[in-house]
């Protein structure tokens, strides 16, 4: 039998068994495949792209987007320029008017052309004299009342809302050399009442002459700051409605009877002050304390039982300073607060020692308890005696311990039967419309700017 050559260069393919019976070499695979599911159709080729495909390929959006971003980019800037360059409103000259915000003052003088409009100041000589016309300031201006110096004209910004004023130019001195003499204040004191406070506080003024630096001239300028005289204002107090109010006061203490007189007071649910002496309160400083620690008010009583108007500027600042030093070692309180013994205080001593001392306190109810009367005897004064307002005096010394805590429980007991409320200075004074504002018993109100007055030339209390 003849040999024939097929058309297969290989050998034939064979049939495949499997499941489903017998199968070509792809068609196991093909049966394979999962209902619903999408596959890549090999069919369509490698060379086509299918539709809304763009896998690998260039992104035509991408320029859009760059362009976008550019120009939100370039808005954001001009929107910051335009904010930094706004117009905001200012009253210039009384009048309503824009500029640019930050401009200073010098943008705007140039912004508005304001250069011809206003007239410079003159030079002057040292007598007035004219030196050079049109050599003083170029203008004058004025930004919220206040007026703004030429060198800050450049640095002074607008940024709304400010009344700025420009006017003619002020004459300005030629540089001159200064003569100052000083203007010493004098002291007064006006007024009747147990308290006397610093009602003006004494400010030096001044006089010059001046030598001109240009012309050669020398001018007396005279007074170029008048001088505050200082005025010591007498008072009592006067309570709002007629309120009925009296301040018990001790001199001279603590003694051994100072417990006592708090305990009483603290049965009584009152308060007093106590005016205390610097060596006896180094004499028994836990009695001192205990005034402190039972809520009372206390004063200086000075350091001795001295007369200040007996002793020099020296030893009366002594007196006082010792006497507030003992206090505040004792109860951890300083006081200004004083009564002086024998409520000695001249208007010499005033001008010696104000800056110490925020009072000078005496008193309108002498109790005569220093007269050793009895305690019913002492009540019996005070009761007497006492008007709404009043300041009232008690001792507190060794001489008096006998006789103090009894007279005390009583006539406390007497005022508060005749309807008055016992207070400490510093509450009486607040009861007073006119003076609650005018005195601080707790410290010096002396201004920086102040100095010690003078007394005038004929003195009279």
């Amino acid at each position: 039998m003849p040999k024939r050559r097929t058309s297969y260069s290989a050998p034939r393919p064979t049939m495949r068994t499997g499941k489903g019976g017998y199968q070509l070499p792809r068609g196991r695979a093909r049966s394979q495949r999962r209902p619903g599911a999408t596959y890549l159709n090999h069919s369509q080729g490698f060379g086509r792209r299918r539709q809304g495909f763009r896998a690998g390929g260039p992104n035509t959006r991408k320029p859009y987007a760059i362009l976008a971003v550019g120009c939100a980019f370039l808005f954001f800037v001009a929107s910051i320029i335009w904010y930094l360059n706004r117009s905001v409103e200012i009253t210039y000259n009384d009048e309503p008017t824009s500029v640019r915000i930050n401009s200073s003052i010098t943008q705007f003088i140039e912004d508005n052309e304001l250069a011809d409009t206003y007239d410079a100041g003159d030079l002057l000589a040292v007598d007035d004299s004219v030196l050079e016309r049109g050599g003083g300031a170029r203008y004058t201006v004025t930004l919220n009342g206040e007026e703004v110096a030429e060198d800050a004209w450049g640095t002074t910004l607008l940024t709304g809302g400010e009344t700025l004023a420009v006017a003619d130019g002020a004459d300005v001195y030629e540089e001159h050399e200064v003569q100052a003499t000083e203007i010493a204040p004098t002291v007064t004191i006006d007024g009747t009442g147990a308290i006397e406070y610093v009602k003006t506080w004494g400010i030096p003024g001044r006089s010059e002459v001046w030598t001109g630096k240009v012309s050669g001239i020398t001018a007396d300028r005279g007074v170029v700051q008048e001088v505050v005289n200082c005025e010591i204002a007498r008072a009592s107090v006067y309570p709002a409605d007629n309120k009925k109010v009296v301040a018990l006061t001790f001199d001279e203490g603590p003694s051994s009877a100072t417990q006592d007189i708090l305990a009483v007071l603290a049965e009584k649910g009152v308060r007093a002050t106590f005016f205390l002496e610097g060596d006896a309160v180094e004499a028994n400083p836990a009695a001192a304390k205990a005034i402190v620690d039972a809520g009372c008010e206390i004063g200086s009583n000075t350091y001795s039982d001295t007369d200040l108007t007996t002793l020099s500027a020296d030893e009366v600042r002594s007196q006082i300073t010792r006497g507030a030093d003992a206090i505040e070692q004792a109860t951890g309180k300083r006081t200004s607060l004083v009564r002086t013994p024998f409520a000695s205080f001249s208007l010499e001593n005033w001008t010696q020692a104000m800056d110490l001392v925020s009072a000078v306190v005496s008193w309108n109810v002498d109790s005569g308890d220093w007269l050793l009367p009895g305690s019913s005897e002492v009540a019996s004064t005070v009761v007497d005696s006492v008007g709404t307002g009043d300041i009232v005096l008690l001792t507190d010394n060794e001489a008096t311990a006998g006789q103090t805590a009894a007279a005390v429980s009583e006539l406390v007991d007497r005022l508060l039967a005749e309807g008055y409320e016992i207070v400490t200075l510093s509450e009486l004074i607040a009861t007073d419309e006119d003076l609650k504002d005018a005195i601080d018993l707790s410290r010096v109100t002396m201004p920086e700017n102040a100095v010690l007055p003078t007394l005038p030339a004929e003195t009279t209390e």
